[in-house]
């Protein structure tokens, strides 16, 4: 087998994982909208948040609620530099690493080419995950400044109560959303590691991730309990 050589199976199961990344997020951020996912009906909970912060005096809650988003996105961004220099560096230990999965159980021995391939596009992944992160924080930092140049409630009129509140909620939306797709990325790249044993492995996990983000934005019992609560307040 030539040392560089990537098998048609390979190529792919890649393609079939690629595909089902794309095709999730396009059918849970744009497609299945009216299906109410956990991210959508956030987004009720989140316009009453500005609703309810505009009638404040004291914005130190809203102002704490939003640095611990900012904590969480910095959290997740310095972990995620940890497992992109991880990835990196098992390219300097590539023989060592061939040694162990080959000896696993269903585990085969990948040629060099191939798994240069996995741990760069392992890596790849992460490096999205770190860019969704650290726009997320920004966003975040942003809506700090937003919260600080909120009017008061006594110069509030009708169109400021009405408007103010939906600019500030969709603002947080896209924070969150990048947010959400960071984490997604986490999901996806966990996902990749069993295509490090065989591709088989892979287009089966790639379906599994898929069934549980599927089952965790549409039919948790936290979005149950959630859609009880708007309906009840």
């Amino acid at each position: 087998m030539p040392e560089f050589y990537v098998p048609v199976y390979d190529v792919t199961a890649l393609a079939i994982y690629i595909a089902g990344w794309i095709g999730y997020s396009l059918f849970a951020d744009r497609l299945a909208l009216e299906r109410r996912p956990v991210a959508v009906v956030m987004n009720d909970y989140r316009l009453r948040w500005m609703e309810r912060m505009l009638e404040r005096d004291n914005r130190m809650p809203d102002v704490n609620i939003t640095v611990s988003f900012v904590r969480s996105g910095m959290m997740f961004a310095s972990t995620t530099i940890l497992l992109m220099a991880g990835s990196l560096a098992m390219l300097g230990q590539i023989e060592n690493v061939r040694e162990i999965i080959a000896g696993l159980p269903f585990g085969r021995a990948a040629s060099r080419g191939l798994m240069e391939v996995q741990l760069i596009f392992l890596a790849a992944i992460f490096v999205f995950a770190f860019f969704k992160f650290v726009w997320a924080v920004r966003l975040f930092n942003n809506m700090l400044v937003l919260l600080g140049a909120a009017p008061q409630a006594k110069d509030c009129d009708e169109t400021i109560m009405s408007q103010y509140p939906q600019h500030m909620a969709r603002f947080l939306q896209r924070a969150q959303h990048n947010l959400n797709l960071g984490t997604r990325a986490y999901a996806f790249g966990l996902g990749l590691l069993p295509w490090f044993l065989h591709p088989v492995l892979l287009m089966v996990s790639a379906v599994v991730v898929i069934a549980m983000l599927y089952r965790r934005d549409f039919r948790s019992l936290s979005l149950r309990v959630l859609e009880d609560l708007r309906e009840h307040h």
